[in-house]
């Protein structure tokens, strides 16, 4: 899966947008962060290491653990907590639809709390 692909995956989840913190150009070296308009929490960091693209997914930390031990290109999480987040390094031996599947939950993590009120 590509960059692009990617993102492009993440924005069709409801609220979704992306978001460029880190960097003042985009480029291929920039962090791409995907959030939720609604609470501004993200699900997953989209970026570049070592010439491969990686991405960082929020996850709960037995299913992570479970990961990194299915998976080699599953591994605790660069620059974030590696109790609840993982990197993945895409086109290795983590089918794309077991990404997709990882996005998802993700995602499901940090969405707003139903009947929680935000911003106030």
């Amino acid at each position: 899966m590509t960059r692009r692909k990617l993102i492009d995956f993440c924005l069709t989840f409801p609220a979704a947008y992306e978001d460029y913190p880190f960097d003042d150009v985009i480029d291929s070296s920039a962090w791409t962060v995907m959030r939720h308009r609604a609470n501004r929490k993200s699900f997953a960091m989209i970026y570049e290491r070592h010439g491969k693209l990686c991405v960082n997914l929020k996850c709960e930390p037995l299913e992570a653990d479970f990961l990194r031990q299915a998976f080699a290109d599953v591994t605790p999480a660069y620059h974030m907590n590696k109790v609840h987040w993982n990197t993945v390094t895409p086109g290795g031996d983590v089918p794309d639809e077991e990404l997709k599947r990882m996005v998802g939950r993700s995602y499901a993590l940090i969405q707003p709390k139903a009947g929680k009120r935000n911003g106030g």
